[in-house]
């Protein structure tokens, strides 16, 4: 256990050296735009392709592995979005509810997390399973946000600006350039490849950093009344859903796939297990406040994710290894 926390901490370390930055004003709370448009358009994208580039295809085009995650993600949507909806939540913060359950933290924390715990086959399945969350659950959650009518144009406009933002987010593109290279085996010239090698190795730790930066001014704001402060019981059955329902319920499903004839590697079943033991992606909060959800419900669901994580991940690893 010691060897593993060994890993994880300086992992979660760099989350938690964000938060205090921010909550200490050592980081200005608009510098963190900055920040965030750094990981996103520039270092984030040349790891996902350099990771994409040294994978081979078949892993980055697993069908066992895309068909146990794609089922799963679908279950912990429905399920989420039949326990929360009650008087105070609809279905525009049912739905953001149900993307925090189901996305995991998998692009800034899980990559370069799961490579440093399991070896670099663990990244063709964490990619894999983000292409999906991103294209499909995403899309899937934006379009059940106007189902309570808080969109003039409903669902159709929603799936619109779901495609839209598919398309405009750079991580997939990574992901789609880099495989291309695996299957071309085509190689960047090499003062290209070390520029991109550069914004590659400073995307883990500047992304963790920005994590914890993120969550600690959505704290902030809502201390400050930009945002209403979520009841408990409005946030810690989802955060649950997330750091135990979650991985529990991929373990389950991608055992009885394998039971029943499904080639799905172990090795495989385990890097999406882990994937979604992971705490909530940081960036629905973004796209909260984009859709005018409870964004103070989601981002605080993000920070007791984030924050449990630290040892429920450690858990989850000591048991699978």
């Amino acid at each position: 256990m010691l060897t593993i926390f060994t890993v994880t901490f300086p992992f979660f370390a760099l989350v938690l050296a964000g938060y205090l930055a921010a909550r200490r004003r050592l980081l200005p709370l608009d510098a963190i735009a900055g920040l965030n448009g750094f990981v996103l358009f520039f270092a984030l994208p040349c790891m996902l392709f350099r990771f994409g580039a040294n994978t081979p295809i078949a892993q980055l085009l697993d069908g066992s592995v895309a068909l146990v995650w794609l089922v799963c993600g679908l279950i912990m949507v429905g399920l989420t979005v039949v326990t929360s909806l009650n008087a105070r939540i609809g279905w525009n913060d049912a739905a953001f509810g149900a993307l925090v359950a189901a996305f995991p933290n998998s692009g800034f924390m899980g990559v370069p997390l799961l490579v440093a715990l399991l070896g670099a086959q663990a990244a063709g399945p964490t990619i894999l399973t983000m292409v999906i969350d991103m294209v499909v659950i995403t899309s899937l959650c934006i379009a059940l946000s106007r189902l309570d009518g808080a969109d003039e144009h409903g669902v159709a406009k929603a799936l619109k600006n779901a495609l839209k933002g598919v398309l405009t987010n750079p991580m997939p593109w990574s992901i789609l350039l880099g495989a291309l290279a695996s299957v071309l085996g085509f190689q960047l010239v090499g003062p290209v490849m070390k520029v991109v090698d550069m914004l590659a190795d400073a995307a883990s730790p500047v992304a963790l950093f920005t994590i914890g930066a993120v969550l600690a001014r959505s704290q902030m704001l809502a201390a400050a009344g930009h945002t209403r402060a979520p009841l408990l019981r409005d946030v810690l059955p989802v955060a649950l859903f997330k750091l135990f329902l979650h991985p529990l319920l991929v373990l389950a499903v991608g055992w009885l796939a394998m039971r029943a004839g499904l080639p799905l590697q172990a090795s495989a079943l385990t890097v999406i297990v882990l994937v979604a033991a992971l705490p909530s992606a940081s960036n629905v909060s973004l796209l909260a406040e984009r859709f005018g959800a409870d964004n103070g419900r989601v981002a605080r669901i993000i920070l007791l994710s984030t924050a449990s994580a630290f040892v429920t991940f450690s858990l989850a690893v000591a048991a699978l290894r």
